[in-house]
């Protein structure tokens, strides 16, 4: 019987994460599963909520904030599943959405990882697919997001339009991630030396380093209310970013370190 491991990390989102089980809870997948949350050392209640409210849950309690990928390897570790999915807490999973996407995974035998459509709590699509993290493609990516968010009606269009096409990416968002656990274990698990941000482009990037494709498909929708861990320390998450950005290029872009370095010095980063 096929077994699917839904793993969440958790860092000083209670509220979220309590909207994330209970849609869970509320519509839960037809897929034998089980769901473990990892607690990044949070200091708002979120354990003993969990505790109280949420009994059925195992909880991985973190002595520190580890970052997000060796949270979620924590959570691999932790669990048999042959599916995988790694979900973000400031998600709402709709009834069946789960189920659509193992379904297209399962489907596609030369694909390793399947990541959903992601939408906003108005039903708007997340740009949270792409290509390969590069100068150029990061740069087009950025502008595109920014004139996305701006409600610029050509990009709007666009971006609604690549959003209900199923194809193979480069990478999908980490927010809500299915990979085949063998095809995760042959990876190494995620990068731990991203700590928050571009772990899952570069987990994308060495499965497809083995040959194996990485599908985005709108057969499924997730809302993410993206941003909300974030929120909670601003200038500690942008930190985070330009490390994980700067470990991203050192590894994959070498020689472009230096130019982002310059770029950074001048934002003042």
């Amino acid at each position: 019987m096929t077994t699917l491991s839904i793993i969440i990390v958790s860092f000083n989102a209670r509220g979220d994460l309590r909207r994330c089980l209970d849609s869970l809870r509320s519509a839960p997948p037809a897929i034998n599963h089980h769901v473990v949350v990892v607690d990044n050392a949070s200091t708002d209640g979120t354990v003993a909520v969990l505790r109280s409210h949420y009994a059925h849950v195992p909880v991985i309690v973190l002595p520190k904030n580890v970052g997000f990928a060796a949270a979620n390897n924590a959570g691999i570790r932790a669990t048999t599943g042959d599916f995988i999915l790694l979900l973000n807490g400031d998600t709402i999973v709709p009834a069946g959405a789960i189920d659509r996407l193992v379904g297209r995974l399962e489907a596609t035998p030369d694909a390793a990882v399947a990541g959903p459509r992601l939408v906003d709590a108005e039903g708007r699509p997340e740009l949270s697919w792409g290509r390969m993290i590069g100068p150029v493609a990061e740069a087009r990516q950025k502008l595109t997001m920014a004139l996305y968010a701006r409600g610029w009606t050509p990009v709007a269009r666009r971006v609604e339009a690549a959003a209900r096409k199923e194809r193979f990416v480069d990478w999908v968002s980490g927010a809500c991630l299915l990979v085949r656990r063998p095809d995760a274990e042959a990876a190494g698990l995620l990068d731990e030396r991203f700590f928050l941000y571009t772990e899952d482009v570069d987990f994308c990037a060495s499965l497809r380093a083995r040959g194996r494709r990485i599908l985005f498909t709108p057969a499924a929708d997730v809302v993410h209310l993206r941003g909300r861990s974030r929120a909670s320390a601003p200038a500690e998450s942008a930190a985070a970013y330009r490390r994980s950005q700067l470990a991203f290029y050192e590894k994959h872009h070498p020689g472009w370190v230096w130019l982002l370095k310059l770029y950074l010095g001048l934002r003042g980063g």
